[in-house]
């Protein structure tokens, strides 16, 4: 065993599956699961279920970065189907975490971020699927310049949620390292391309997990943060909505990037935000080191998503993937429904740089037609409409592409976590919600590429 004192510096660890972090269990299969075909797109069953296991948080944390976690709160390993990536070997994926456990308490009249483990730092995973097995093969903490943890809390007060205890009763301090991450691409170079809700932002991290570069709206004035942050995206996005920022990431052939803001902007204030079918996806030249484009994407109404949904603000985009040239696909959910669609991003649908991107009034999340206003929206087909899909489980946020028609989705299980107080018994353990981490293949009756 390395002497503890010999182990200062973290590094992508390799997680031994034995014992308490063997993290392997035997879930079900679907295989001969009558398909289900969508309104309008391709039909789809479920041919492989896999699912991640109980691992303490704990055991996981401080197997990346000693010490770092003291005391999780019962809480088990989670939250790592915030996107997912295909590996080197078939069957193998890179996924990330998010920002680690957190939650929300009504305290009076105000709405309080709970961080029960604080000390959990983001971490890049690869894990592998084998029939109803998940295995985790490699966890890569996300460190700064000088090898401390990023940590997963609010970076600016008045900006971002301020962050408290398990139950609600005290401020814990802020981090500009702060980073809440969501999407995943993996570059030529062996490193990673991820973004981030709090900036939002677009972050490159080497293939050891160090943040190389933090890419956030002009104006947005980060200070104190312990690695490089350039100041090289459209300020209109400095309006993102609290905990919706950038969700989806996608490596385009050219080596471009394309990032996908979850919710549209509160733009010009809150309520337009709130009532907007419209968001926005950005293209991001990596040799440029700059945004080169910018379009308008148009969610479909929140009650074909998911039905019987009211609420306008459910939709999120959550996951981008290339499909070949200019095409993605484009996840649309809410927590309980998903839909799949392709489009073709076209030089003629970009508005960077136009009224649309600066100080139109209406703005373009104001509109109720954007395209009959003359905005350039993208075009969309339907590939599949995951909720008439028998199996796949809620809150879908990574997708990965297999073969020529094959969709690989893993969920986010929120590390078992609900709102309120009773998400903590009386000793401050959690009360898990007994939602799984799961993965799940569907097998469509069309190519999807």
């Amino acid at each position: 065993m390395i002497p503890r004192l010999l182990r200062r510096r973290p590094a992508a660890v390799v997680l031994p599956l034995s014992a308490a972090l063997a993290l392997t269990v035997v879930g079900g299969t679907a295989d001969g699961a009558p398909a289900h075909r969508g309104h309008d797109g391709s039909a789809g069953r479920v041919v492989a279920t896999s699912t991640l296991p109980d691992v303490p948080l704990a055991a996981f944390g401080n197997g990346m970065i000693p010490g770092s976690v003291a005391d999780d709160r019962g809480v088990d390993l989670g939250g790592i189907g915030s996107d997912l990536f295909p590996a080197e070997r078939r069957g193998e994926y890179w996924t990330v975490t998010d920002r680690g456990p957190n939650g929300q308490i009504e305290i009076g009249k105000d709405k309080r971020r709970t961080f029960p483990v604080p000390g959990f730092d983001p971490a890049i995973v690869k894990i592998r699927a084998v029939g109803g097995r998940i295995q985790v093969l490699k966890a890569i903490p996300l460190t700064t310049s000088h090898g401390a943890p990023v940590t997963g809390l609010p970076n600016q007060p008045g900006r971002d949620e301020a962050p408290y205890t398990y139950d609600a009763s005290t401020p814990l301090p802020y981090d500009p390292n702060g980073l809440d991450t969501e999407g995943i691409v993996r570059d030529r170079d062996g490193g990673f391309w991820l973004v981030d809700e709090y900036g939002p932002s677009l972050v490159h991290v080497s293939a050891k997990g160090r943040v190389l570069a933090r890419h956030v709206p002009k104006g947005l004035k980060l200070t104190g943060a312990d690695y490089p942050v350039v100041e090289s995206l459209p300020a209109i996005f400095l309006q993102r909505k609290i905990n919706r920022g950038f969700e989806g990431l996608a490596l385009l052939p050219d080596g471009d990037l394309v990032l996908g803001l979850q919710s549209p902007l509160l733009n010009p204030d809150e309520a337009a935000g709130k009532d907007s079918r419209t968001t926005r996806l950005l293209r991001f030249s990596p040799r440029g080191n700059r945004v080169t484009a910018e379009y308008a994407y148009r969610f479909d109404p929140v009650g074909t998503v998911e039905p019987g949904q009211t609420k306008t603000s459910e939709l999120k985009l959550s996951a981008l993937v290339a499909l070949g040239g200019d095409r993605l696909l484009v996840q649309e959910r809410t927590d309980k429904g998903a839909r799949l669609h392709e489009v073709r991003l076209r030089r003629s649908d970009d508005i960077l740089g136009s009224a649309w991107d600066t100080g139109a009034r209406p703005s373009l999340e104001q509109l109720d037609d954007p395209a009959a206003a003359g905005v350039p929206v993208l075009r969309k087909r339907l590939v599949v409409d995951l909720n008439a899909v028998k199996g796949v489980p809620g809150k879908i946020e990574g997708v990965a592409v297999e073969g020529s028609s094959t969709v690989v989705l893993l969920n986010d299980n929120d590390f078992g976590m609900t709102d309120g107080p009773g998400a903590f018994d009386a000793r401050g353990r959690l009360v898990d919600s007994g939602v799984e981490t799961t993965l799940v293949k569907v097998r469509l009756d069309r190519p999807v590429r």
